[in-house]
């Protein structure tokens, strides 16, 4: 399905540069869109692409940049008009309609109006699917699990028992929701599981990446707030705690009891210790260790940055020897001291 420019740019409250009428058949990168395609300029080290795309059209955020191409629809911010346009180009559909014959629901389950599940889904005693829900292939939904309105959940998700999951919500492929999170308690002969007898709850537009993992409580309720993003393969232990609109990147383990404000964005790979709190609106840069709490808004980083192997070699074999350096240091320094006294005498 195509769109004109001129349509295209009253959803984004842009103004067009060149034929209107011009038909968008599909969004694509300035190096490689067709002249059926939009694409967008949003960072300005790629501002001389504009001069060879062969796009139909690009968004960019100013008239002058709209005189590089042929056509163009200017906006404010051209990376948010593309987030907003690529919804009218998505081919998310699946195969079936309705409840599929071989999806296993309990009697005492409650599925809504328009809600899809898929092949081979199981939802379990008193779970409840509101209006306009899909449940995927495979998906398993416990005992008392509550899906939002609109929830998309892609195929082969778990979600144990009592998970609450808003409205509006994705969650990809491959993730569990509500596993026991790792509570024992040390005994002489090995370890005494904690039964976890919190659950998660989830709020509203958030989404989950592929093959995450969110635990549920000890005994409070694990808590992601609205408008939380999750990438992929990231691991979230009991009773964290998560403010709105918080993002947070691949592969990012927090652990347990751990507070996380409002509007923090956390960078891949970094390791978040336990019992900690983070206020609002700070950002985490990627691979850092954060084992402190962190009472100021602001960016944190922690490890060290990329050099040549063998300069970081010479570098790692310095920072071993700091503490032997910092006792040489001390000892020269009394002996600078007791020179400078023999001086003033």
């Amino acid at each position: 399905m195509g769109y004109t420019l001129g349509q295209l740019a009253d959803k984004v409250q842009g103004k067009v540069k060149g034929d209107a009428s011009l038909v968008i058949e599909k969004l694509g990168t300035l190096e490689k869109a067709a002249p059926n395609e939009l694409s967008f300029l949003a960072n300005p080290k790629y501002q001389s692409l504009l001069g060879s795309t062969t796009a139909g059209a690009v968004l960019v955020k100013s008239e002058e940049l709209a005189q590089l191409v042929d056509h163009a629809i200017i906006v404010s911010n051209p990376y948010l008009a593309f987030a907003q346009l690529s919804h009218l180009f998505t081919s998310i559909t699946q195969c079936w309609s309705g409840i599929h014959q071989s999806a296993v629901i309990s009697p005492t389950a409650t599925i809504a109006k328009n809600v899809v599940v898929g092949p081979n889904t199981v939802i379990d005693d008193d779970a409840y699917v509101a209006e306009g829900s899909v449940i995927g292939a495979g998906c398993v939904l416990g005992r008392g699990v509550s899906i939002g309105q609109g929830t998309r959940i892609y195929p082969n998700v778990t979600l144990y028992h009592d998970v609450e999951i808003g409205e509006a919500c994705i969650i990809h492929s491959g993730a569990v929701i509500g596993a026991d999170g790792f509570g024992f308690a040390p005994k002489i002969d090995g370890w005494e599981k904690i039964d976890q007898l919190g659950a998660v709850v989830i709020g509203n537009y958030v989404e989950i990446g592929a093959n995450t993992t969110i635990d549920r409580g000890a005994l409070e309720n694990t808590q992601i707030g609205h408008g939380v993003i999750i990438d992929n393969q990231v691991q979230i232990a009991h009773n964290v705690v998560i403010g709105d609109n918080t993002a947070i990147a691949g592969n990012t383990a927090i652990a347990g009891s751990t507070k996380i404000g409002s509007f923090c964005t956390i960078s891949g790979c970094v390791g978040i210790g336990g019992h900690l709190t983070i206020v609002d609106k700070v950002h985490i840069t990627a691979m850092s260790m954060i084992s402190h709490s962190i009472p100021e808004a602001g960016s944190y980083s922690s490890g060290m940055g990329m050099e040549p192997t063998g300069k970081w070699r010479r570098t790692v074999a310095r920072v071993r020897r700091i503490d032997e350096m910092a006792k040489q240091f001390a000892q020269l320094k009394q002996q600078v001291n007791k020179f400078l006294e023999k001086v003033d005498k």
